[in-house]
């Protein structure tokens, strides 16, 4: 694509064809400028994208790399650029941690420690306040660039933004009532935050629609009806505002963190003939994308689109739509934020109003109100250069959240809805929203001036003083009645129910016997399984024979038939309880993962570091399991990749033994190996390291075990020899591993070339040995069958000379 002169390739995720003519043909240097992809695209191609020298790496949506072990951030990292830049709308969403990823990120050789950056900014008294605060503005300034949708688009209309609470029905308070009375002791006297947190998402599940439980919703058959709406306070609010929004030829985003929620609006939408649209985690990409284009194309029918907060609140534009609709908050405001930024984003022709929903007098309000404070000091970070550290919510937080209204729960059992008009209820909203942010504006100041007291925590509500707190346990009048979980019944067919139902007077059929069944027998646990089969059949025949006979002789009175089998004897049910405890029936399937991983790391001899693996298992249990696993191994399903994954590592391990004994016995050879090792470099000396720093480094080695490479790192950075060698204490692990296996090679052939000089020496010696006379004997060095032949052949022509002489 041709973009002004320059040359652009787009590479989305494409059919594996597509991508091969992409890799081939165009993403080649000197074909292209610049190549926009998606992050799911820079993960996968990575070994392509690698090949070049970026000139510069722009990241939009940047909040995703906020995590910096995450494999996208990792995977960008990894990309030799020589600037870059980082887009995003939420640059702090949660913590400082994670605006020093992205600061990392940018320029890891400044921003390489997060202790140091939390030291720079960490305040220990009011007397370093403004100094922390100014200290902010210096770092920060060169590198952040802030620009708010005002600033760019002049004509942007503005957003508004209105809380409209609701009553809840008398399901709901039966609901709400109920979850509170299960955990009376928790909620009275305070507990785990674990559990505090698990109570306070079933009451937000409640404070949405009661039918999020399993048994709430009327049925079998399951109907959709008026029972829909009138069962939930927010579902009759929303009942009577679209028709209003639809009236003015509004469009709609609704948002709700909860998909199966998003399943009850789904059903509400088609009941009442609403054209709609929806995106969660479980959208497909294209499927994803033809609902968006769907609701934006020119002239769209669509009224209204349902999206999950967080799979729908990043990167989507839907500027088509006038009016966004928060069914339930989440606990970062951020979240909302982005999901509201889908209609109020350059683009937008008409004014944006939010609606956020709020059922009054819950844990909901607390929510909202601490995500409303948690926002005003998340703005204070980048316009002020206020660091107070945001935390999760804490267990006195969670406790005062699920005491709010309790009060007000027990006291009526009748339904709080309003009767009153959409119009009453939004300027009540908007009344109510108005002395909220005047709330929060009075708490902004303080916070900037410093006037916040240093015992007042940053959410702090108004009924968690000792004089306020009731004893719940006075309260609670009514037994419990546990509500389950819903799951949601998509596909009910009213004519299967019928059916069911009219059987249902048919005479009862006769009770089947209770079959003893076999326990369920995995691979790794080494049973004989078919033994045990063979056993478990067996017993069943009988019973089943057994059945049989009973019925026969209930109904006919005719002679007792035969019984072809026999019940198991009682040396088969001791041999049957005997296989059964041969077995290894404790081990999971995690454990023997475990042990797997374990025989990989130390090799499957020793047991010791392979039972220190093991979480809940003796010395002696996995001693006895390692020596069935040696003669049974077979009988594992994949047993092959198994086996050759513990081979592999039991090579590494045989590999880095002959490592250190190679480096023992090259070190064994000077006196003071640190000052005196020299290394046989050949031709392959290299530049970039010297002697010194190569001796150093084997030396360690031998120290440290090979593989250390972080410990070796740290022995470079520590050792005063290296102090102003900026190469050395600059390189990577893996390039110190890199240069480690060089000289091992090195070593290990000096070694050989020793031991060959060693062995020739000893050959030579040896023969010397046997050509010179022994001292004790004087014997005369033993004679080769040729030299005893010519020397008897001397012999016989001497003889023959003297004979002739006589003559």
């Amino acid at each position: 694509m041709n973009t002004g002169g320059l040359l652009a390739l787009i590479w989305l995720l494409l059919q594996n064809q597509l991508l091969r003519c992409i890799r081939e043909e165009l993403l080649v240097a000197g074909k292209f400028d610049v190549c926009v992809t998606s992050f799911e695209m820079a993960i996968k191609e990575k070994s392509t994208l690698r090949r070049f020298s970026w000139r510069y790496i722009i990241i939009d949506e940047a909040h995703r790399i906020k995590n910096e072990n995450s494999l996208l951030s990792k995977t960008m990292r990894l990309y030799n650029t020589n600037y870059r830049l980082l887009i995003t709308g939420t640059p702090l969403q949660n913590n400082l941690h994670e605006l020093w990823s992205l600061l990392n990120f940018l320029l890891p050789e400044i921003f390489s420690s997060a202790e140091t950056f939390d030291e720079w900014f960490q305040i220990s008294g009011e007397n370093d306040q403004q100094e922390v605060v100014q200290q902010l503005h210096k770092v920060l300034r060169p590198f952040l660039l802030r620009r708010l949708k005002s600033d760019v688009e002049k004509g942007l209309p503005p957003k508004k933004e209105t809380i409209l609470k609701v009553g809840m029905s008398q399901m709901q308070k039966q609901y709400y009532r109920a979850l509170l009375q299960k955990d009376l002791e928790v909620v009275n006297a305070g507990g785990e935050r674990k559990r505090l947190l698990n109570i306070a998402m079933q009451l937000r599940k409640c404070c949405n629609h009661p039918y999020l439980f399993q048994g709430a919703e009327p049925g079998p058959p399951y109907t959709t009806g008026d029972h829909l709406i009138t069962n939930a306070g927010k579902m009759v609010l929303l009942d009577k505002l679209l028709p209003k929004l639809k009236e003015r030829d509004s469009r709609v985003l609704i948002f709700s963190q909860m998909t199966r929620l998003l399943d009850i609006l789904e059903d509400y939408l088609m009941f009442r003939g609403y054209l709609y649209c929806r995106i969660d985690g479980n959208t497909g990409g294209e499927d994803r994308d033809a609902s968006i284009e769907s609701f934006n194309k020119p002239g769209s029918e669509k009224f209204v689109f349902l999206l999950s907060t967080r799979a729908g609140g990043l990167g989507i534009n839907l500027a088509t739509a006038d009016v966004v609709i928060l069914y339930d908050s989440d606990w970062n405001p951020q979240v909302d934020l982005q999901a509201q930024d889908r209609a109020h984003r350059i683009g937008q022709k008409k004014e944006v109003q939010v609606f956020r929903f709020c059922t009054e007098y819950t844990i909901e309000e607390k929510v909202i109100e601490r995500a409303y404070k948690k926002l005003a000091l998340d703005a204070l970070v980048i316009q002020q250069g206020r660091l107070a550290e945001q935390k999760t919510v804490n267990k006195d937080e969670l406790l005062q959240m699920v005491r709010f209204g309790a009060e007000m729960v027990f006291s009526s059992k009748d339904s709080t809805i309003t009767d009153e008009d959409i119009d009453r209820i939004i300027a009540k909203g908007e009344a109510a929203t108005a002395e909220l942010d005047a709330k929060m504006k009075k708490f902004t100041e303080d916070a900037i001036k410093f006037k916040m007291d240093d015992t007042a925590e940053l959410y702090d509500f108004d009924d968690d003083k000792d004089e306020n707190k009731f004893d719940l346990k006075k309260i609670v009048s009514e037994n419990w009645i546990e509500p389950p979980k819903r799951e949601r019944k998509r596909n009910y067919s009213e004519s299967e129910y019928f059916k069911q139902t009219m059987h249902q007077s048919a005479p009862a059929k006769p009770k089947e016997p209770r079959i003893p069944r076999m326990p369920q027998l995995h691979d790794f646990q080494f049973f004989n399984t078919q033994r045990l089969s063979e056993l478990y059949e067996k017993e069943v025949r009988y019973l089943m024979q057994t059945h049989q006979k009973n019925q026969v002789k209930d109904t006919i009175d005719v002679d007792e038939p035969e019984v072809g089998g026999d019940p198991l004897t009682a040396e088969e049910l001791e041999e049957k309880e005997r296989l059964l405890e041969e077995g290894f029936s404790s081990w999971s399937r995690r454990d023997f993962n475990t042990f797997i991983r374990a025989c990989e790391k130390y090799g499957r001899n020793d047991i010791k570091s392979i039972a220190s693996e093991m979480e809940g298992k003796t010395d002696q249990e996995v001693e006895r399991y390692a020596k069935v696993f040696k003669e049974r191994f077979k009988e594992l399903n994949d047993y092959d990749r198994i086996i050759k994954n513990i081979e592999r590592g039991e090579a590494r391990i045989s590999r880095k033994d002959e490592i250190m004994k190679a480096i023992g016995k090259k070190l064994d050879r000077y006196k003071n190996p640190w000052l005196e090792m020299k290394i046989q470099y050949g031709q392959n000396k290299g530049k970039l390291y010297n002697e010194e720093c190569d001796r150093f480094m084997v030396c360690m080695v031998h120290k440290l075990g090979y593989g250390n490479w972080e410990e070796l790192k740290a022995a470079f950075r520590t050792s005063p020899l290296f102090r102003f060698d900026w190469f050395v204490k600059s390189r990577t692990t893996q390039e110190l591993a890199r240069r480690c296996d060089t000289l091992i090679r090195l070593v290990e052939k000096e070694n050989q070339e020793c031991d060959e000089r060693e062995r020739q020496a000893r050959k030579e010696k040896k023969l010397a040995k046997n050509i010179t006379p022994s001292k004790r004997g004087g014997r005369q060095p033993t004679e080769s069958p040729t030299q005893q032949k010519e020397r008897k052949q001397l012999s016989m022509d001497d003889y023959a000379n003297s004979g002739k002489k006589r003559k």
